[in-house]
């Protein structure tokens, strides 16, 4: 049974809401009283943070992938307006551009 773009996308959503929720829940934990503890709990806090930061962003773009969705302009580049390959929706389903134009954005 195949999945519908919105479901895909609600799925990602779903998954990276989540993701952000732990990492979120694991950096607001104490430290340890111990300092070599404490020292290594903190170099994990840098980790989780970036972990945390990536996951906010795709929730970001995942978010705005579904408002294109429901305006309509789903599969569209918002750069020149063409339809994005289907090749590139399955590999990146919240991808804003076509592989001409995100090939430019990132030259």
């Amino acid at each position: 049974m195949s999945t519908s773009p919105l479901q895909q996308l609600q799925a990602l959503q779903e998954d990276y809401a989540t993701r952000a929720e732990k990492l979120r829940r694991d950096l607001s934990q104490a430290y340890p009283s111990d300092s070599a503890e404490q020292a290594q709990a903190r170099e994990n806090d840098e980790v989780m943070e970036a972990l945390l930061a990536e996951a906010s962003d795709l929730l970001k773009q995942v978010d705005a992938a579904i408002e294109r969705y429901h305006a309509g302009s789903y599969g569209l580049c918002t750069q020149c307006g063409e339809r994005i390959s289907d090749a590139r929706l399955q590999a990146l389903p919240m991808a804003q551009a076509c592989i001409d134009c995100a090939d430019q954005l990132s030259s």
